[in-house]
C-alpha cells in the first residue's frame, strides 16, 4: 500500500503522475501563507489522520496547527530551497525531518539575478519599449556598462557562489558577507552588510527569509550603495524594505533595482511601479523545466531514503 502524501503546491501533470508512482497522492495546491488555504485544510480535515508526508514550499510553509491535525506525519519536503514558512521548530519537537530541494535550482536563480542585474544596468525593458514607440540612442544619456566593476553579495551560499562565477565572466571584483566565512573562495570578506553597500557598485540579495534578515536591506544600506548602485534581490521580499527602495529610486539615491522577489507576493510592489528603473519579475528565478523536474526528483530521493531508513539528502532541521 503506498503511503498519502499532501500536496500544497502546483505540480505538472507529468510531475503529478510521477510522484502518483510512488504515493497515494491529495493534490490540494493553496495560494500561498496569508492567501486561500482552503485546499490543503479541507483535506487535512478530511484525512489527516492517513497522510503520512506533506509536499509544500517555502511560501505555502505548513503551519503548526496544520502539523497538529496529521497525527502520522513522518516527513515534510519542500520544492525549491526555501523553507521559511514550515513550522520547522515545531516539526522538530515531533522529530518529524524537513528537507529541501537544495543544489536544485541554483543556476537557474544565478541566471535569472544576472539578466535582472544587466536588464536594470542597461535600461533593457526601457530601451525596448522606446524602441517601439520611436526612440532612438541620440536621444537618451548613455547606460553605463556592467564589465569590470564590484560585485557584492550578501549570502554566499550555493546560489551566491555560483552568481560569483558568473559575474566573474564580466571581469568583477566579487566581495560579500554571509553567515560563514568563506576564505577559501579568495572572495573579499565584510563584517556587515553596510560596508559591503558601500564598497560595491552592486549589491545582490542571495541570503535566506525570516526574522534575523527582515528588512536587512534597509535605508543605511541604500545610501552606502550610492546614487551609482544596483539592488537587485533574488532571495525572499522579506529581506528588502519596499518603502525605502522606493524613496531611494524617488530620490535618485540609488541608480535602479532588479527584484524577483518583494513583499506581499504575488501582488505587485505599487510603490515601484511608476519608476522605469526598477525591474521587476514575477519570483520565476528558480524556475526552469530542468530546475522543477530537478526538485521533485530530489523530493522522491528523500521520501525513498525516509522509507527505506537511509540518511536524508537535504535534510535542514
Amino acid at each position: 500500500m503506498k503511503p498519502t502524501l499532501l500536496v500544497l503546491v502546483y505540480l505538472s501533470e507529468e510531475h503529478r503522475a510521477l510522484v502518483s508512482e510512488r504515493f497515494d497522492m491529495i493534490y490540494a495546491p493553496n495560494e500561498g501563507l496569508g492567501k486561500d488555504r482552503s485546499n490543503g485544510a479541507a483535506q487535512i480535515a478530511a484525512r489527516g489522520s492517513d497522510i503520512r508526508v506533506v509536499l509544500t514550499n517555502g511560501t505555502n510553509g505548513l503551519l503548526a496547527t496544520e502539523i497538529d491535525a496529521l497525527p502520522n506525519l513522518e516527513l515534510i519536503c519542500t520544492v525549491g530551497v526555501g523553507f521559511e514558512n514550515v513550522a520547522f521548530d515545531h516539526a522538530s519537537r515531533r522529530n518529524i525531518p524537513v528537507c529541501n530541494a537544495a543544489g536544485t535550482n541554483d543556476a537557474a536563480v544565478a541566471d535569472h539575478a544576472m539578466a535582472i542585474l544587466l536588464a536594470a544596468i542597461r535600461r533593457v525593458p526601457f530601451l525596448n519599449s522606446g524602441v517601439r514607440n520611436g526612440l532612438w540612442r541620440d536621444d537618451i544619456p548613455r547606460p553605463p556598462h556592467v564589465s569590470g566593476r564590484r560585485m557584492g553579495i550578501f549570502g554566499l551560499g550555493a546560489i551566491g557562489r555560483q552568481i560569483a562565477r558568473r559575474a566573474q565572466g564580466f571581469d568583477m571584483e566579487i566581495g560579500y558577507h554571509s553567515r560563514t566565512r568563506r576564505d577559501e573562495t579568495g572572495f573579499r570578506w565584510f563584517n556587515d552588510i553596510v560596508s559591503l553597500a558601500d564598497w560595491c557598485d552592486f549589491l545582490v540579495i542571495a541570503a535566506p527569509g525570516g526574522k534575523a534578515t527582515y528588512h536587512i536591506v534597509s535605508t543605511d544600506v541604500l545610501n552606502a550603495l550610492g546614487p551609482n548602485g544596483v539592488l537587485v534581490n533574488v532571495a525572499r521580499g522579506t529581506l528588502v524594505d519596499t518603502d525605502a527602495v522606493a524613496d531611494a529610486l524617488r530620490d535618485k539615491r540609488i541608480w535602479a533595482a532588479a527584484l524577483d522577489v518583494y513583499e506581499g507576493e504575488p501582488t505587485p510592489p505599487a510603490r515601484l511601479l511608476e519608476f522605469e528603473n526598477a525591474v521587476l519579475t514575477p519570483h520565476i528565478g528558480g524556475i526552469s523545466p530542468q530546475a522543477i523536474h530537478a526538485s521533485v526528483l530530489r523530493f522522491l530521493e528523500n521520501a525513498e531514503a525516509h522509507f527505506a531508513g537511509r540518511s536524508l539528502l537535504t535534510r535542514v532541521n
